[in-house]
């Protein structure tokens, strides 16, 4: 018998590939197989927490000084195993805080700090984050202690904001309240590189125009955050490089001011680590062996000396004092002409031009020897764009003006993908209301929601026209970070009332007899919008057969113009909406792709996505009343017939050359319906079929009702952060 063998059969007993998934996935076989993965990540089988376990409520039982005062207690605490730059690594912290943060972008909200997600690949291996494993290592004994109600995501920016203070900085504030993932994000597009670092031009319809950096990109090459430090494709070029940190950081929803106090204020601590040669330095975490437990980036020069770090390549300090926030930034960027060098590590950097080594910072490891400061080449752009040169002037006569701008910059930059704030927890989250939260004031509670909906019921508006002006309100929302959605009824309001996926005309009616309701009942106008797409889904339910109770949670509020931030809201404008059969324009990914990616922002399963897109096809709330994928000859009810004709093998599809289909009867070749992919797809998805089936048997009418009303509801209450515990 074969040495190998178990019970007389050959070969390893072990499944290669079946315990870490199939070694060939589907969209292997076939690449262009549609990929339902971005509607099934964080699910309850992840999550290791107990089912009834409520973060929110966790939260609050915090010691919330306590654990502010181990964090900052422990950034003084060097460990042997990786010491901390002069004693304190207030620098270190700021930078794990900043590249967890960084990674958010404006035009889909991805990325960011909420979820922890730095822990997981492909950020916690990118070029840029060489290192920040020791420093979320360093957090663990925190992290150990406080346990469940204290998540990663909140202790890495904690971290930070405590290192500030702890260096001179009084921080604007700090919210509590971000809850964690358990595995990396699968819906966020870094970029199509195959490789770290790869040239920018593949990024970029015309590198000299950085505003054609693909969207919803920020980042100028894969595996950083912002701007290669060394410059453009890591070529020096000051004015060149300030025109790309103008538009990644645009994309963060940053402006020039902000821009040049976070790049000023982030670099007026700590230092950059490049003395040893990058060559000796091993691979990332995710490419590291087991008996290094999940660090990377080996370094055999290292020693136990700080001085020895290796992070960027580049190398040095941007002050004389890193370990204090004070205005050597400007001492040094300002009062000294600088040149082009390069680090031990072969990095393109900048140094000072006959510096004194009275006036250079010292040496990290302890010591006490003078070490050339440095500035990267993004640094140089504050001095020498035109723009960013004013702002930097006035930061470096005013103190508290700079202090004050930068602090509000850091608290943008590490909140953003929070939300509003009743999503922030603890004693340090700020009074004021920021233009950037949304903000959105309360509504009433108190009025008759009967006598509302008996009045939009007779107001005369069809049941198409309540559904979806409801769900065009609501569609807007972003789980990402937390923005749009009904609340607030922003849609009556620019740019939303002029986005063409809300048929300005036709909203323009709805809401002219709408808001005369809300002004009468003393009911908010985003609480009627949503309480008129229930009106007309009850009204598709009798008219379907089937009776449901569509709940309602009243409470919203009215934004006006002054809390809106009207720039920023054009990120959120759909430019294609499956669910209401209609795209903007053409474009290169098909219709079903950017069904699942509005699906995913919105937090919906796949399951949801179904019965919801099923639902509004026979209600007849396709986009300009547009007929396809209506398969029913009863329109208006919400009934199961989309999924019965579309399961029906008496029918035959058939495709036309302007990208639609026709649904033939077999038999006699009568055109019955006519169809898009948005539609055809879930027949053809294997796994969209099998929710289809589901739908489509007959004994799952009453199912098929309750589920889209649970779906419904879902939408309409995704923004409503106030009902949950």
């Amino acid at each position: 018998m074969d040495g190998n063998s178990i019970h007389g059969m050959g070969g390893c007993p072990v499944n290669h590939g079946g315990n870490t998934g199939m070694d060939k996935p589907v969209t292997k076989w076939w690449p262009n197989a549609l990929n339902l993965d971005i509607l099934h990540q964080h699910g309850a089988r992840t999550n290791p927490m107990d089912a009834d376990y409520n973060h929110r409520e966790a939260v609050k039982g915090l010691d919330f000084e306590a654990v502010k005062a181990d964090v900052k207690a422990l950034l003084t605490e060097s460990q042997d195993w990786w010491p901390a730059d002069w004693g304190h690594y207030g620098g270190l912290m700021i930078r794990l805080a900043w590249h967890s943060a960084g990674s958010y972008r404006m035009q889909d909200g991805r990325g960011g700090a909420a979820g922890g997600n730095i822990r997981f690949a492909p950020l916690n291996s990118w070029p840029d984050n060489a290192s920040l494993d020791k420093a979320r290592r360093l957090l663990w004994p925190v992290k150990k202690k406080y346990g469940n109600a204290l998540s990663w995501a909140d202790l890495i920016i904690l971290s930070g904001n405590m290192a500030y203070e702890s260096m001179g900085l009084k921080p604007f504030g700090f919210g509590f309240g971000r809850e964690d993932i358990w595995g990396p994000e699968k819906d966020v597009y870094w970029g199509s590189e195959d490789e770290w670092l790869a040239p920018s031009e593949g990024r970029y319809g015309d590198l000299e125009d950085a505003s054609t950096l693909e969207n919803p990109l920020s980042a100028v090459h894969m595996g950083l955050i912002y701007v290669n430090p060394e410059g453009v494709n890591g070529q020096p070029d000051p004015a060149r490089t300030a025109l790309h940190v103008r538009e990644t950081f645009a994309r963060m929803a940053m402006n020039d001011e902000e821009t040049a106090a976070l790049t000023c204020g982030g670099h007026t601590v700590g230092k950059a680590h490049g003395a040893t040669a990058e060559l000796s330095i091993g691979v990332e975490p995710e490419a590291a062996p087991y008996e290094q437990q999940g660090f990377g980036w080996h370094n055999p020069d290292h020693g136990g000396s700080a001085a020895k770090s290796f992070t960027s390549g580049i190398e040095g300090a941007w002050t004389k004092h890193p370990t204090q926030f004070d205005m050597g930034y400007f001492d040094y960027l300002f009062n000294y002409e600088w040149e082009l060098t390069k680090s031990p590590a072969g990095a393109w950097q900048w140094a000072p031009v006959d510096m004194p080594d009275s006036e250079k910072p010292v040496d990290a490891g302890g010591s006490g020897a003078a070490q050339m400061p440095m500035m990267t080449d993004a640094d140089m752009a504050m001095k020498v764009d035109p723009i960013y040169n004013e702002i930097c002037q006035r930061f470096a006569k005013d103190e508290a003006y700079f202090r004050d701008t930068f602090a509000r910059a850091w608290f943008k930059l590490t909140h953003r993908d929070m939300g509003p704030r009743v999503n922030y927890y603890g004693p340090d989250v700020p009074a004021e209301d920021l233009i950037w939260q949304d903000p959105i004031p309360a509504g009433a509670t108190d009025y008759d929601v009967d006598a509302v909906k008996a009045k939009i019921a007779d107001s005369g508006l069809s049941a198409v026209d309540l559904i979806t002006t409801a769900w065009d309100s609501a569609r807007t929302f972003r789980g990402s970070d937390k923005r749009g959605g009904a609340n607030g009824a922003r849609i009556r309001l620019a740019p939303q009332k002029d986005w063409a996926g809300n048929e300005p005309q036709r909203l323009a009616k709805v809401l002219g007899i709408l808001e005369p309701i809300a002004a009468e009942t003393g009911a908010s106008i985003a609480d009627v919008i949503v309480l008129g797409g229930n009106v007309g889904l009850e009204q598709a339910l009798k008219a379907g057969g089937q009776s449901v109770d569509v709940p309602f949670a009243p409470g919203r509020g009215d934004a006006d113009d002054a809390m809106t931030e009207t720039e920023s809201f054009d990120v959120l404008e759909p430019v294609a909406d499956g669910f209401r059969n209609w795209k903007k324009d053409e474009y290169a990914v098909s219709a079903e792709e950017m069904l699942l990616d509005r699906a995913q922002l919105m937090g919906l399963t796949a399951a949801e996505v179904t019965v919801l897109l099923g639902g509004l096809r026979v209600i007849g709330a396709n986009h300009g009343g547009a007929k396809h994928g209506v398969f029913t000859d009863r329109e208006g009810a919400l009934t199961t017939d989309f999924f019965v004709n579309l399961t029906d093998m008496s029918n035959s599809w058939h495709p036309l050359d302007d990208g639609t289909y026709e649904i033939r009867d077999r038999a006699s070749g009568e055109i019955k319906w006519t169809a898009t992919s948005a539609d055809l797809v879930f027949g053809s998805n294997s796994i969209l079929r099998s929710y289809a089936e589901v739908y489509a048997q007959d004994d799952n009418h009453e199912k098929f009702a309750r589920d889209f009303v649970a779906a419904w509801t879902k939408v309409m209450n995704a923004d409503r952060f106030d009902l949950v515990a």
